[in-house]
């Protein structure tokens, strides 16, 4: 039977960012001892992938940071492009394997903090406090006993919901034959993809040079495409909206990010919580996740180092996540047409402003000011509505 004060579940964007934040010694306390669980290679590892966030000046994790951009471009269906500058923020790309690595190597030489690779089984709550028990690569089993857990694994089923609506997508990082990219300019959302019947979707591209890109086509809508249906869309885009030419494929990533509205708590048992996704740090109306699971991650390690009880915080307001529950219903209804909200709002809200919207960091003044740009009629027949909709499993 291992002990330990801490036994964190997964080993991915939360789980090492949690790790890492409660690595070395406390200014005033000895640190806890910590044990991050991380699934043998397998079906139970998530493929690579990239995360992007933003942020002003430097951050904790940019070592790992692939690229960065002052400006983003959206393009509407047709007409013009709308481009803006966010300084002082920064819009950062970080690939999962430059991010393991980084917190990888700062772990190894850590005092306190044990990596052990196991599938966990089951989180039970017994009268000496939570136990995990797992299997080890070899078919063994066992168990840890821990002070505090905190499970970072995707859930299984969604909470039951008003509304859930899929975030999909398939990315390229491609490489031309000719200088393609404008290197200081994201487009973070180009409509000039055919629209689906149900949702929207849009083209996304993060470039790293002059000839090589993350390029990717997402999708706001109830179900995932097929295989062939993504590489067709991809080849649409990359080929007849941005005439790429002939191209490398480097590497591909395929992605799944449920927005919905449904509760995710963070406690869920008397010293077991979840973190990341789980824990709801992703923000419904965008499907961002980074920035949420950090300020949870940080909360929590401050809360342990200060021997207090460490449940995480919500990562999103309850006011943001009113008013993602709003647009979510407003968009799966119909109600709204999504090209023309975000092309509306990027091109009539400040850049910085905006992206500090999105991440829940403006005040009620500042929120009024930016959904004056929405539809209001819409959005207020669907805020009346809402308290009254039921929360129904997502299928």
């Amino acid at each position: 039977m291992l002990k330990t004060d801490v036994a964190v579940i997964g080993a991915g964007a939360a789980g090492l960012s949690l790790a890492h934040r409660l690595n070395g010694r406390a200014p005033a306390a000895p640190a806890p001892s910590v044990i991050l669980l991380d699934a043998p290679p397998g079906p139970l590892r998530p493929a690579p992938r990239t995360w992007c966030f933003w942020g002003a000046g430097r951050g904790r994790f940019d070592a790992a940071v692939r690229s960065q951009w002052r400006h983003l471009r959206v393009r509407p269906p047709a007409g013009p492009a709308i481009q803006g500058d966010i300084a002082p923020l920064r819009y950062k790309m970080i690939r999962s394997d430059d991010f393991e690595t980084l917190v990888a190597r700062d772990l190894a030489r850590s005092p306190n903090v044990r990596r052990l690779e196991a599938i966990v089984d089951t989180v039970e709550e017994t009268p000496s406090g939570p136990r995990v028990l797992m299997t080890r690569p070899d078919g063994s089993l066992d168990a840890l006993e821990a002070r505090w857990v905190f499970d970072s694994r995707p859930l299984g089923s969604l909470p039951a919901a008003r509304t859930t609506v899929l975030q999909h997508f398939h990315g390229w990082f491609v490489r031309t034959a000719r200088p393609a990219f404008d290197t200081g300019t994201a487009d973070l959302m180009d409509f000039r993809t055919p629209q689906p019947a149900d949702g929207l979707s849009f083209g996304y591209v993060l470039p790293t040079g002059p000839c090589e890109a993350l390029v990717e086509y997402t999708e706001f809508s109830p179900h995932v495409l097929t295989d062939s249906g993504y590489e067709a869309a991809l080849r649409h885009y990359a080929a007849d909206v941005l005439s790429l030419g002939d191209l490398d494929i480097v590497a591909t990533e395929t992605g799944l990010i449920p927005m919905t509205d449904a509760p995710m708590p963070q406690r869920v048992g008397a010293s077991v919580f979840r973190i990341g996704a789980a824990g709801g740090a992703t923000r419904p109306s965008t499907g961002y996740t980074f920035a949420g699971l950090q300020r949870q991650t940080r909360a929590a390690a401050a809360a342990l180092r200060q021997g207090r009880d460490p449940v995480p915080p919500a990562a999103h307001s309850v006011r943001a996540r009113t008013m993602d529950a709003v647009l979510l219903r407003a968009l799966d209804s119909g109600r709204i047409d999504g090209p023309d909200l975000f092309c509306r709002l990027f091109a009539r809200v400040p850049p910085a402003r905006l992206l500090r919207f999105l991440d829940g960091r403006t005040n009620l003044l500042e929120d009024l000011a930016v959904g004056r740009h929405a539809p209001v009629g819409p959005m207020l027949r669907t805020a009346v509505e809402l308290p009254w909709l039921p929360r129904r499993p997502f299928p």
